[in-house]
């Protein structure tokens, strides 16, 4: 590339054959006139080299400003992939509705953090270790019990997470494979044990120690619900909708909450303390909570009668229709239509839920309606999920913590793929500073 202290008005590599740059992109800066080649690479070019765009004495260069990382990416990754204008989702090459209709969340989450689908020996050895975790030790049920009876599930969650990294001092090395791999298996192991314990504390109920007889999603449940029974046996087309919710909550790419764990992790922390960032960021209502904000909806409705005039207020911008639309998806989200199949098994176990009638009425409206197929406006997985976690006898503060559990298994993968990516750095973005400079310090007496 041409050195910009000698060129007199361009900046353009000339000595690359002219097929090679057309995986360039050519930017004329017209504050000097300059014109700067930069390389395309899988759809994008590196902001780093934006900084060549410079006008003498301006430090830095030119740095894009995008709030909400609406267009912008922050790492390359093979764990998961969305195309939202087609409504496609696929963990590590997997169709989403192939896994939920095959497959165990264990089995997932083993194909999240290793790349590819467990043999048996595999997945029989993976299930094993992960059943050997998931009792906790009795100071961190102590630390639970001082929680106050109201206490948010979440605000629990977050806090037990994090503090297990004080159980284990060894997750401190994260270089280490074989130590990644250990707290990375009592993380997945331990979840439902955390959400099931944070459960009862708000219930009042005794604690119901892990039963490693059952399955994953079967053990949960017992933790859930047990009561005087010696031996709790879930339904098992209950088992297999939570197995399903599972699934479809394991990844979604780079969202707030995996965005959360990427970010703290990137300091070298250890991995208890970066996903309890990550649920941090799954507690906020812009996040994990959209799914009791469509219950609280329904609600509102009451009737199927009612639905015309609510409608309408959504048109005239007086009323919010949740659980449609996507910051990803312009399509119908591929889980919505899995979870909208799963809610016929719960419903045949629990009784059909009032709110559903409603539900399925305003997903047929808003799918004819031309205000809301213009607007791409589709029904999200948070549209039914909330009915299902209802049907099964979870408050909506509870709805926010079946989204943490599963999705553990996609932090961590997440949180391993940056660890071991050399490209990665600790994270450290750019600001615009818009604030007062230089001035003189005014003693207290004279303000």
């Amino acid at each position: 590339m041409t050195d910009t202290s000698t060129a007199d008005s361009t900046d353009v590599d000339t000595s690359s054959p002219e097929t090679d740059r057309a995986d360039t992109l050519t930017i004329r800066d017209n504050r000097t006139g300059q014109e700067y080649e930069v390389p395309i690479t899988d759809g994008t070019i590196r902001a780093a080299d934006l900084k060549k765009l410079a006008v003498d004495g301006e430090p830095g260069g030119l740095a894009t400003y995008d709030p909400g990382f609406v267009n912008t990416a922050s790492c390359r990754s093979a764990i998961t992939f969305i195309d939202g204008d087609e409504g496609i989702l696929e963990y590590r090459g997997y169709p989403i509705e192939q896994l939920a209709e095959h497959s165990t969340y264990l089995e997932v989450a083993y194909l999240l953090l290793n790349g590819e689908l467990p043999d048996r020996e595999q997945l029989d050895d993976w299930v094993h270790e992960v059943t050997y975790h998931t009792f906790l030790h009795e100071n961190l049920k102590q630390f639970i019990q001082g929680f106050r009876y109201d206490a948010h599930p979440m605000g629990m969650l977050m806090a037990s997470v994090s503090a297990l990294s004080t159980f284990y001092p060894d997750a401190r090395d994260v270089l280490d494979a074989d130590a990644r791999k250990l707290q990375i298996t009592r993380m997945i192991a331990k979840m439902p044990t955390l959400g099931a314990f944070a459960f009862r504390h708000g219930m009042g109920r005794p604690y119901v120690y892990p039963d490693n007889d059952l399955s994953y999603t079967e053990n949960f449940l017992a933790m859930l619900f047990k009561m005087s029974e010696r031996k709790y046996n879930a339904d098992p087309r209950l088992v297999k909708a939570l197995e399903v919710l599972f699934i479809l909550h394991a990844d979604h790419e780079q969202n707030c909450s995996t965005n959360a764990v990427r970010s703290v992790g990137s300091s070298q922390v250890d991995p208890y303390s970066a996903v309890g960032a990550g649920i941090g960021a799954l507690y906020g209502p812009l996040h994990g909570g959209a799914n009791e904000a469509v219950l609280r909806m329904l609600r509102e409705v009451k009737t199927v009668d009612r639905i015309p005039e609510f409608i309408d207020g959504v048109k005239n911008g007086k009323e919010k229709l949740m659980g449609f639309g996507h910051r990803v998806y312009k399509n119908y989200d591929p889980r919505a239509k899995i979870i909208k199949k799963a809610c016929d098994d719960v419903f045949e176990v629990t009784g059909v839920n009032p709110l559903l009638e409603i539900a399925m009425e305003l997903e047929k409206i808003a799918l004819e309606d031309e205000y809301f197929v213009k607007r791409r406006l589709y029904p999200n997985v948070d549209f039914y999920s909330g009915l299902i976690y209802e049907a099964l006898g979870f408050s909506p503060e509870m709805f926010t913590v079946l989204f943490a559990i599963p999705r553990t298994s996609g932090w961590l993968a997440q949180w391993e793929e940056l660890i071991t990516d050399k490209e990665q750095k600790i994270a450290r973005p750019k600001q615009i500073y818009t604030g007062y400079r230089t001035r003189d310090f005014v003693p207290l007496d004279q303000r």
